[in-house]
């Protein structure tokens, strides 16, 4: 089986080095060996290159996990928490204990039964690094194991998000790993990847910068098949033998070999290939959800001169128009929405607190404002990514207006991958460190407060950047244990003000891309807004 793996691999590897030429025909792809199994090829937006969905928040990183990985819950596509690994829970009447019980069955890739210690510990993990765990963790006092099927999660006060963060779909969600993993320090990188997900990670055929492999879990127990599935609920089940994600960096011959049939699934097609992709026989659009699927966001670093000061930090907000990074991104209007605001537009919470100063775009006010607050030209080091469909030409439209409005650019050029492990250090810029970096994130996980991470000012235990402000928290915790949807919009517009005050991040606006597919192929596939989901996806 190994061999045959083997050859299917270097055969698709010497396809995907021609096809940076030329695309090869259909048939180019089958060889007896591979025919016999049946293979998912799927282009994403990233490649591969870190395999810990704790770790980092990169979405790719978290579309991998999700494919190794289980969670307790997952989210529908109301956003309605619903039992995974669980198979029953209680709550009890004061609502300070939470009683859970595995499902039957349950084991790891490796044929290991999963047990409460490697759900705790998992827990604990992703508790300690996760903004979102880290807001429940701050409620927990205590998880137990009751045996090796049931443990006990006690809280200090109410806190009615418990299931919601568990089961959250965006990124960091509470994947359940093996305890050995699991007690791996959380800034730390786990070195291995087996989960009790749908599939498993071939680790000995990944190939950064080209491809990663997948292969059926055998010891994967889905839930019952009459639980439709739905985003990160209901049934999941390894519809294929074989997951590869490709690593096309050209768009253009990720489509061409879409359409040439070459592979089978495109996560994030160009705009400007969408028409093209309409007109293609056997090619299928598909939208992923109601709301936008990506809110884009500039990043300051609150540690270092001079956004450890909030007016420089404000000073930031009249270099953006929306306009000029959604064009940039997405080109098409019927694709992109502007949005000043931090709360997903067109969902229930988005509101118009404190938005007035993103409205007000002036790039002299800018260097203005920045000099007051003590700015005398120092570089300004961003992260420059080079290879992201959407990263890429977000930054270079944030670089030129620096330019353009006299702010010292020092522009680091660096594949995405090394954007999201140079983001994480703390040091000053000239010592390795960053001041400014552009991300996106989940329009799903950002309609919420409480799932919304960036949105966060957790001081160190935060995301990068590190905003740090303990009203916001507040304001974030009280949204949590709000009792009417009033409340909680009362609360929603006075936290968004406040983070806008601080400068949490910058808002570029909010988009949606429709995935592309061979539908003459595939079947099965689950939308899932924000982070593309795998399972259930059948071969024709």
């Amino acid at each position: 089986m190994h061999d045959s793996h083997t050859a299917c691999m270097n055969h698709a590897l010497r396809l995907l080095t021609g096809l940076l030429a030329i695309v090869l025909p259909v048939s180019g792809l089958a060889t007896p060996a591979c025919a016999q199994e049946k293979v998912l090829r799927a282009v994403m937006h990233a490649d591969v290159r870190v395999i810990d969905p704790i770790w980092t928040t990169q979405t790719i990183a978290n579309i991998h996990g999700m494919l190794v990985y289980d969670t307790l819950f997952g989210n529908d596509a109301r956003q309605q928490p619903q039992p995974q690994m669980v198979g029953r829970y209680d709550i009890s009447a004061d609502r300070l204990t939470y009683s859970f019980t595995l499902r039957d069955g349950l084991k790891f890739s490796d044929g290991s039964a999963v047990t409460t210690r490697d759900v705790i510990a998992s827990l604990r993990r992703w508790g300690a690094k996760d903004g979102v765990g880290i807001r429940l963790m701050s409620f927990v006092d205590r998880m137990e194991a009751v045996d090796d099927k049931t443990f006990r999660m006690v809280l200090k006060s109410p806190y009615g998000m418990v299931l919601e963060s568990l089961g959250k779909t965006n990124s960091s969600v509470a994947a359940i790993m093996r305890e050995q993993e699991a007690l791996t320090d959380p800034q730390q990188q786990v070195k291995d990847s087996i989960g009790s997900g749908p599939f498993m990670f071939a680790k000995d055929q990944w190939v950064p910068g080209s491809k990663a492999v997948y292969l059926k879990n055998p010891h994967h127990v889905p839930r019952p098949g009459n639980e439709p599935a739905s985003s990160f609920a209901g049934s999941k089940f390894a519809g294929v033998d074989r997951v590869e994600l490709l690593w096309i960096s050209d768009p253009q011959t990720a489509m061409s070999a879409l359409v040439a049939g070459e592979i089978d699934f495109f996560e994030a097609p160009s705009i400007d290939f969408l028409p093209m992709l309409e007109k293609a026989r056997g090619v299928k659009l598909l939208k992923t959800g109601d709301l936008d699927s990506t809110v884009g966001l500039i990043r300051l670093n609150h540690l270092h001169p001079p956004f450890d000061n909030p007016k420089a930090r404000q000073a930031m907000y009249h270099l953006v128009n929306q306009e000029d990074f959604l064009r940039a991104v997405v080109g098409n209007p019927a694709y992109y929405t502007v949005c000043h605001g931090l709360l997903t537009c067109g969902a229930p919470f988005a509101n118009e607190g404190g938005s007035a100063m993103l409205k007000d775009y002036n790039p002299k006010k800018a260097l203005q404002l920045l000099k007051e607050a003590g700015y005398k030209g120092e570089p300004i080091t961003v992260l420059q990514a080079t290879d992201h469909v959407t990263i890429t030409p977000a930054t270079q439209v944030l670089i030129q207006a620096m330019r353009e409005a006299g702010i010292n650019v020092d522009a680091q050029a660096m594949d995405w991958g090394s954007v999201v492990s140079r983001r994480t250090k703390r040091e000053p810029p000239a010592q390795g460190g960053w001041h400014i970096f552009i991300t996106g994130t989940s329009g799903v996980g950002s309609s919420n407060p409480v799932l919304h991470t960036w949105i966060g000012a957790a001081c160190d235990k935060g995301l990068f950047g590190w905003p740090c402000d303990a009203r916001i928290e507040e304001l974030r915790n009280a949204f949590a244990v709000a009792e009417t949807d009033s409340e909680r919009k009362r609360i929603a517009t006075e936290l968004q003000a406040r983070a806008i005050e601080q400068v949490v991040y910058i808002p570029i606006g909010q988009w949606t891309v429709p995935l592309a597919y061979r539908s003459d192929r595939l079947e099965g596939i689950v939308p899932n807004t924000g982070l593309a989901v795998l399972w259930n996806i059948r071969k024709k």
